[in-house]
């Protein structure tokens, strides 16, 4: 618009001067004609360019991640000082990245470290109160706490484990009531300890999934069971409806306003600070699996009445990365041989 708004205004001066001169008309119209025809083609020329280099601009953002390529060629002094300021700024953000990267990594490897070290530990521990005589109920006691130890070990090399979890995986069909069996098995001594009743009713199933990282989520949830209800009450499992596997307790339950973020990292809710027992990554870490193996998760819940958490197990769509996985799997095999 500012170049036509200046192009009239230069022929309104010219048809001004010709006017002042007494030129003639017919010399003054055809020079006219000329300038403008030229004006036309050089303005086709330049909207078929400006749109050129909208597009490729256009794609360039369309991009999922930027690498500074695409940029159409600078043509002036202003767009190439342009240009070096972005290229600046994605060099900035790339040193910015691999430095987060680096500490994330650096991060893992300790944590990793520290999950196997204290491993021995907490082995020596147990074999110590196997050889040891202890008064009354503190051998058991002693061995309920070293087993909350280990578990909160292991969800840490869980967590640390979830963003590569396509490796460490083995799908196959498995019997779910094995599963359960296993992680229910776990949690014997806590049933004992607080006189609960386990209402388990065979499921029947097979299921496909990783018999690992699925009972790593049953555990988790028959802890919370465990965690959150009163002595004498009652945690049932059974399965409700096809596919889909739910776990239920007469515990304090969840409040209605807590329950759509009971799967954020880090989200204990108000009876999980009352009981300040909660750590925020249980649930956030059975969302996270579940989800990576194509199962979903349904919480119910209310104050006073309990919860029931559901597992569907239809599976959709793995969206695994086979060959990442392919190396562990042969390991996982060999293992379980």
């Amino acid at each position: 618009m500012k170049i036509a708004a200046g192009y009239l205004a230069v022929s309104g001066i010219f048809f001004l001067t010709c006017w002042l001169y007494r030129l003639p008309v017919g010399g003054c119209v055809y020079a006219f004609c000329l300038t403008l025809a030229g004006f036309l083609i050089w303005l086709a020329r330049d909207f078929l360019k400006t749109r050129s280099r909208h597009r490729m601009l256009k794609d360039a953002l369309r991009q999922k991640y930027f690498y500074g390529e695409g940029l159409p060629p600078a043509e002036n002094l202003l767009e190439r000082d342009y240009q070096a300021l972005v290229e600046k700024i994605f060099r900035q953000a790339q040193e910015q990245e691999q430095m987060m990267t680096q500490r994330q990594k650096e991060r893992e490897e300790y944590y990793t470290v520290w999950a196997h070290q204290i491993k021995t530990p907490i082995s020596a521990l147990r074999l110590l109160m196997q050889q040891e005589e202890f008064p009354g109920t503190g051998k058991r006691e002693m061995g309920m706490e070293l087993f909350q130890i280990e578990q909160y070990v292991q969800m840490v090399l869980s967590y640390l484990r979830l963003e590569d979890m396509n490796g460490d995986l083995l799908i196959k069909t498995y019997d779910l009531d094995g599963i359960i069996r296993q992680a229910v098995k776990k949690y014997s001594r806590f049933f004992i300890a607080k006189k609960l009743r386990l209402s388990y009713e065979p499921v029947n199933t097979q299921v496909l999934t990783d018999e690992k990282w699925l009972e790593f989520v049953l555990e988790q949830l028959i802890s919370n069971a465990v965690k959150y209800t009163k002595e004498g009450g009652t945690i049932r499992i059974w399965m409700d409806g096809p596919q889909t596997l739910a776990i239920s307790d007469t515990g304090i339950g969840i409040r209605r306003e807590d329950l759509p973020r009971v799967f954020e990292r880090g989200f204990t809710g108000f009876n999980g600070r009352s009981q300040k027992r909660a750590t925020g990554l249980g649930l956030y870490l059975c969302s996270r699996i579940l989800g990576r193996l194509s199962h979903r998760i349904y919480i119910d819940s209310a104050p006073g009445q309990g919860t029931t958490v559901r597992i569907g197990m239809d599976m959709v769509d793995l969206n695994l990365d086979v060959q990442g996985s392919e190396s562990y799997r042969d390991e996982r095999l060999k293992e379980e041989m």
